[in-house]
C-alpha cells in the first residue's frame, strides 16, 4: 500500500500553493458571509489533512477499486435524484443536518479515477472501436444522471475532463481529428438548438441566463442584475481595491447587489475588496496549481498516473476560466464553483482528495523512482 514512495519528491510547493490559495477563499467567504468563515476553516483543515493523509498511499493499490468507485458514484447520483433536496430548481444535494453534500462534485474526482484505471488495464487496445465505445457508454452514464439533475455547467466540465484523459492516455491523432469532426458541427448543432428552446433538457432558467447574456440590457433588471453588479463590483476595486471588510456605502457587495456571493460570484467579492492585484493572484496561483499537475502527469511512472494529475489540472484549469468567465460576464451564469475558493465543502474536500492522489502520483513519478 505505501509501496514505491519517495519522501524527497514530495510536492510541496504544491501542498503549499493549494492552502494558500484555499486561506484566500477563507478570507473571502468571511467577507462574503461571516456565517460560514468557520465552517469553510474547518473544510479547509479537514481538506489539508485529508489530502496530506491520501498522499502516502500508494495510488496504485487505490485504483484497484475502480469499480466500487465508479458504482458508488452512480449509486449517489441515482439516491440524489430521488432522495435529494429540491432548491432553485435543481436536485442536486443531500441535506445532512446543517451540511449539504453534492454528489456531483465528488462524481468528477471519483471518475478521474476510474478511467485512470480502466484505461490503463485496455492501454492497448485503446484506439479499438471497442475500447473507445465502452469508455464512452461508461461517462455517459454519470453524465446522464447529472445533466438531469439539472446541472448543465459540471455535465459540460465533465466531457472536457473526459476528453482530456482520452487524450492524455494516448488517443491517436487522426481518432482525435476524426471526432473532432463530429463534435463540432455537432457542438454547433446544440447552441443552436439551445438558442431556439429546442432540448428538452435545458430548463427554462437555463434558457433565460443564455439569453441574458446575448442581451443584457434586455434583462439588466432580472437574469443579468446579478452578473452586470459582478462586473460593477470587479471594476470598483481598481488596482488596490476597496479594503477587506470595507464599510463603503459604494460597496456592491455591502449593499446585497450580488446574491450567493460566498459561491458562484467569490471572484467579484475579491475583486472589490483586494483589487486588480489580489485578482491576479488568484487567477496566477489557481494557474500554477493546473500547470504543476500537467508537470506531474508528464513525469508520472504510468498511464495511470498521467490521467490522474492530466484529468486534475484541466479539471482546475476549466472550471477557474467558467467560474471567473462568469463572474466577468464572459460567460453565462452556469453554477459552477471556483476551485479551492467558493463556499462548498463537498467541492473543497473533493479538491483536497484528488491533490493528494497527484501528490502522490508526484513521489512514485520516473525520476523518483531511479534515484531509488
Amino acid at each position: 500500500m505505501f509501496d514505491g514512495i519517495n519522501l524527497r519528491k514530495y510536492d510541496l510547493k504544491l501542498v503549499i500553493m493549494t492552502l494558500t490559495i484555499a486561506v484566500i477563499g477563507i478570507f473571502a467567504i468571511g467577507s462574503a458571509q461571516e456565517s460560514l468563515q468557520t465552517k469553510q476553516m474547518a473544510g479547509v483543515i479537514a481538506g489539508g489533512v485529508a489530502m496530506i493523509v491520501i498522499s502516502f498511499f500508494n495510488y496504485s493499490f487505490l485504483l484497484k477499486m475502480n469499480w466500487l468507485m465508479y458504482i458508488a458514484n452512480l449509486g449517489l447520483l441515482l439516491a440524489v435524484y430521488f432522495l435529494g433536496d429540491d432548491s432553485h430548481g435543481a436536485q442536486r444535494w443531500f441535506e445532512i443536518g446543517s451540511l449539504r453534500f453534492q454528489p456531483s462534485e465528488t462524481s468528477k474526482i471519483l471518475l478521474i479515477l476510474f478511467f485512470a484505471q480502466f484505461i490503463m488495464k485496455y492501454r492497448e487496445k485503446l484506439n479499438t472501436f471497442k475500447v473507445i465505445t465502452a469508455c464512452v457508454v461508461l461517462i455517459v452514464i454519470p453524465w446522464s444522471l447529472i445533466i438531469i439533475q439539472p446541472d448543465l455547467s459540471t455535465s459540460i466540465l465533465l466531457i472536457v475532463v473526459f476528453c482530456m484523459i482520452m487524450f492524455a492516455a494516448g488517443l491517436q491523432y487522426r481518432i482525435v481529428f476524426g471526432i473532432l469532426g463530429v463534435l463540432v458541427p455537432a457542438f454547433l448543432v446544440v447552441i443552436y438548438l439551445v438558442m431556439t428552446d429546442k432540448l428538452p433538457f435545458v430548463q427554462s432558467y437555463q434558457l433565460d441566463r443564455i439569453n441574458a447574456w446575448r442581451y443584457p440590457e434586455e434583462y439588466a433588471n432580472s437574469e443579468a442584475m446579478q452578473s452586470l453588479n459582478s462586473v460593477m463590483a470587479i471594476g470598483s476595486g481598481q488596482v488596490e481595491g476597496k479594503g477587506y471588510k470595507n464599510n463603503e456605502f459604494t460597496s456592491v457587495k455591502n449593499g446585497d447587489f450580488i446574491s450567493e456571493a460566498q459561491t458562484d460570484f467569490i471572484f467579484a467579492v475579491i475583486g472589490e475588496e483586494f483589487g486588480f492585484r489580489g485578482s491576479v493572484v488568484v487567477i496566477v496561483l489557481l494557474t500554477l496549481i493546473s500547470l504543476e499537475c500537467l508537470s506531474v502527469a508528464r513525469k508520472a511512472k504510468d498511464l495511470a498516473g498521467t490521467i490522474i494529475a492530466a484529468g486534475m489540472g484541466v479539471l482546475i484549469a476549466f472550471q477557474s476560466f467558467i467560474n471567473i468567465g462568469v463572474a466577468t460576464f464572459l460567460l453565462p451564469n452556469t453554477g459552477l464553483p471556483l476551485p479551492f475558493v467558493s463556499y462548498g465543502l463537498t467541492s473543497l474536500m473533493s479538491l483536497f482528495a484528488g491533490m493528494g492522489f497527484v501528490i502522490n502520483v508526484r513521489m512514485q513519478s520516473r525520476d523518483s523512482l531511479a534515484e531509488e
